[in-house]
């Protein structure tokens, strides 16, 4: 019998444990800002425990929509990958949230280092871009859509 899937199984075993070795772990508590949209995107985390808010900035509406949870086993912070690596959402833990931390600029020598896994993680976070993006309008639609315009 298997276990669920870890987020790094798409990588080989020697990509995983190489990647793993830049990664720090890290705790916060209940209510942290991770991040907001808008500021430098210079890490991504890999969540072990507990939960993150996915928010986006909407002029005159306090507090910020959540857009999506995430939680454990899935992957937090895509925007490290490309310039102007601004983050497209913002982040808040929910509750206390334990992860391994991995610095943006230490995984992009690593994946130019190394092509093979470069293109392995490049694949895996334009999935999470997929997924982000389309919770996110989906949620949108939710928030702002007029009740009753969809299809009959």
């Amino acid at each position: 019998m298997t276990g669920p899937l870890s987020p790094l199984d798409f990588l080989t075993a020697a990509h995983r444990e190489r990647l793993l070795a830049i990664g720090s772990k890290v705790t916060y508590p209940a209510g942290t800002r991770l991040f907001d949209e808008g500021g430098k995107a210079d890490r991504f985390w890999l969540l072990r425990s507990g939960e993150v808010d996915l928010d986006v900035y909407v002029p005159g509406r306090l507090p910020a929509p959540v857009v999506e949870t995430i939680g454990p086993g899935q992957l937090l912070g895509w925007s490290w990958i490309a310039p102007p690596h601004r983050w497209h959402l913002g982040a808040r833990t929910v509750g206390a949230v334990e992860a391994t931390e991995f610095p943006a600029a230490d995984v992009l020598r690593l994946c130019a280092a190394d092509p093979e896994l470069g293109y392995a993680l490049m694949r895996r976070f334009t999935e999470v871009v997929a997924e982000r993006l389309q919770a996110t309008r989906i949620r949108l639609l939710d928030l702002y859509a007029p009740h009753g315009s969809g299809p009959a």
